[in-house]
């Protein structure tokens, strides 16, 4: 590890802000350069100033954490990005893996956890605990296995009259929406239903909203 690894911090939380700062500088091997509030303004202070680790919160305006992880990882920027988070969805985990996280962090982890995170990641280890990590992943392959199931089952006119009855519109007007009669689409909508083992529209909208990500209009 060098003498003084080089950070930036970035938390929209001024009271975080200021305990993360305090707690770095009374490290003694860590120089932070600079903090931000917002993720835009993180993205800037890395490729201005090209700290080794960019200590950045997943929530902030502008720019989330993971905008700026993948900024990072297109720009091929050298610093590397630990994420620090009060709650994280199993999709930002496994986002956040695929772009190339070095570290995830908890805030409600003690101290210690940080400051180890970011001895191990200067030494150029990952850290990804694996409590948080390997059980996210396994839940987020099999959320995206359940999707292309669902995708590949139904026909894409299917799957179009689903997603506007999980928008909440009625049979007549999807009927002009995609030009069929309203016949046809009740004859689609059955087929729909027995494919997707559902009884009615309010069971059709919760999978499309969480499958595919549909919110009623």
């Amino acid at each position: 590890m060098p003498k003084r690894c080089r950070l930036i911090l970035a938390d929209d939380h001024p009271v975080v802000l200021a305990g993360l700062h305090g707690l770095l500088k009374g490290a003694g091997s860590f120089e932070v350069l600079t903090i931000a509030s917002t993720g835009a303004a993180a993205l800037e202070s890395i490729r201005e100033l090209a700290p080794d680790i960019a200590v950045l919160d997943i929530t902030m305006p502008e720019m989330t954490g993971i905008d700026v992880l993948c900024a990072v990882e297109f720009e091929q920027l050298t610093t590397r990005v630990i994420l620090l988070t009060a709650s994280v969805k199993d999709d930002q985990i496994a986002g956040a893996v695929r772009h190339g996280v070095w570290g995830i962090v908890l805030k409600d982890a003690a101290a210690d956890e940080l400051i180890t995170c970011l001895h191990e990641v200067a030494a150029g280890r990952r850290w990804l605990p694996t409590e948080v990590v390997d059980a996210a992943l396994e839940r987020d392959d099999a959320r995206q296995a359940e999707n292309a199931k669902y995708d590949t089952i139904l026909t894409s006119r299917e799957r179009e009259i689903a997603i506007l009855v999980a928008r909440g519109m009625p049979n007549k007007v999807i009927s002009r929406e995609t030009g069929i009669s309203e016949g046809t689409v009740k004859i689609h909508l059955h087929n729909v239903y027995q494919k997707l083992n559902v009884a009615n529209r309010t069971a059709l909208a919760t999978i499309a909203q969480r499958f595919w990500g549909i919110e009623p209009d």
